[in-house]
């Protein structure tokens, strides 16, 4: 991997060394370990935007990007060993790309004034920026996914999903078992019955979630997958003849890392997003001609497009525009980390934005406030198209059940709050 700017950064830090930039962003990213299928595409659209701008625009207002990536193979403890040896660097922004470790950074980024963007991850009542000041979760979380995932089943029954069965297959972990509440409250609203069937990481093995399947024939599969998991639990839907219009992964279990193994079998298989697929977007010539022609890309340039660099670089874009919205409000272009906590709160995606940098109709505009760190949580469904190898986008973005969801976050929230004996307020 051609990571020669974050590695001359890191190299810098450990040495002592002056920055290299102005403006330093980290992400704790994971290119080794049972993960890394699904963290290098990621990883790769997030250094590739920042490169695009510091090789096209000359940084952020004027000012370098320094971006230091630490490796942190999806494992919790070194994900915190990560935050701890970086955040001296002063970084405005941490991307954990783990659920497990953005729980464990919620306390510290918040005494050590650093926000934290867990972008469709991590702890879903972080929306509730009066508790959690430094976490933002937008522009969805696990809850209104899960949300979108039965507003989409009760689409295609009709509006009726009574005496439904639905199954939750899902990693045995603080990710996977988010989801398990919303779906719990949702279930009593209209009637389904819910089976939950955890798979243990790495999620090689599930032999027996699959075979109970099998035998208890449910009308709708959900999955909150990450990794090899996603792969093997695609193959065993296949192999078990499971009806795949009828299989919805989370965003974090619609790669083409997870369908492509299974080949043709894995033909209507469908996964939720909060942004669009595809390199038809203007931005991507700009990528082609600044970053990966000319030979700074972070990876081999091949993910460009898929899903989860998509999902990369829509992450860095929201954070270099936090970073220009925090420059605005504060009439400086060398932002610290509490200014640029005040340009994620203060952020508006708009269309008009999106189109002026090059990506219009990738993602659905939204607005965050102190009340709303996570947007509003709208959610579009993709279906893969085995023949074509491509995802497509089959509905528009929903909203989310807010009737159902607000109560959830604020009791959430509340019991944070109490816990860490936080007083709600904004800042």
């Amino acid at each position: 991997m051609k990571l020669k700017l974050i590695s001359a950064v890191v190299a810098a830090i450990v040495a002592g060394a002056p920055a290299m930039a102005d403006l330093t962003f980290s992400a704790l990213s994971y290119r080794t370990g049972p993960y890394a299928a699904n963290g290098i595409p990621f990883a790769d659209g997030y250094a590739d935007y920042f490169t695009l701008l510091n090789e096209r625009d000359g940084g952020i207002g004027g000012e370098k990007i320094n971006l230091i990536e630490c490796e942190t193979a999806y494992n919790t403890e070194k994900g915190v060993e990560c935050y701890e040896s970086t955040k001296g660097s002063g970084a405005l922004v941490y991307q954990p790309l783990s659920t497990g470790i953005t729980y464990q950074l919620i306390p510290k980024a918040t005494a050590d004034g650093i926000p934290v963007h867990s972008m469709g991850y991590g702890r879903t009542s972080a929306k509730n920026g009066e508790v959690f000041s430094h976490i933002f979760n937008y522009p969805a979380n696990y809850w209104d996914g899960a949300s979108v995932a039965i507003k989409h089943l009760l689409d295609v029954n009709g509006g009726d999903l009574k005496g439904k069965k639905i199954a939750l297959v899902y990693h045995n972990s603080a990710y996977g078992k988010e989801p398990i509440r919303t779906l719990e409250e949702l279930a009593k609203k209209h009637g389904y019955e819910l089976t939950l069937l955890p798979v243990d990481h790495p999620g090689q093995e599930q032999k027996s979630q699959w075979l109970q399947i099998r035998r208890d024939k449910p009308d709708h599969v959900l999955m909150w997958g990450w990794g090899v998991m996603n792969q093997v639990a695609i193959q065993e839907a296949v192999n078990i003849r499971y009806p795949m219009e009828n299989f919805i992964g989370i965003w974090w279990s619609g790669s083409e890392n997870d369908v492509l193994p299974a080949g043709d079998g894995a033909n209507g298989y469908k996964s939720l997003t909060f942004h669009n697929t595809g390199s038809d977007f203007p931005l991507f010539a700009d990528i082609e001609k600044y970053v990966k022609g000319a030979g700074k890309a972070a990876g081999a340039g091949d993910q460009i497009g898929t899903a989860l660099y998509n999902r990369g670089l829509y992450a860095a874009m929201l954070a270099a525009e936090a970073a220009k919205t925090a420059q605005e409000i504060h009439k400086t272009a060398a932002i610290t980390p509490a200014m640029m906590r005040d340009g994620m709160e203060n952020l508006d995606i708009t269309e008009a934005k999106m189109t002026a940098l090059g990506l219009p109709g990738f993602g659905p505009s939204f607005k965050v406030s102190c009340q709303n760190h996570g947007g509003d949580g709208l959610t579009a469904v993709l279906q893969w198209d085995a023949a074509g190898k491509k995802w497509n986008k089959i509905t528009d973005f929903i909203a989310p059940d807010n009737d159902v969801l607000n109560p959830l976050v604020a009791e959430d929230a509340a019991a944070y709050a109490k816990e860490a004996g936080i007083t709600p307020a904004c800042k």
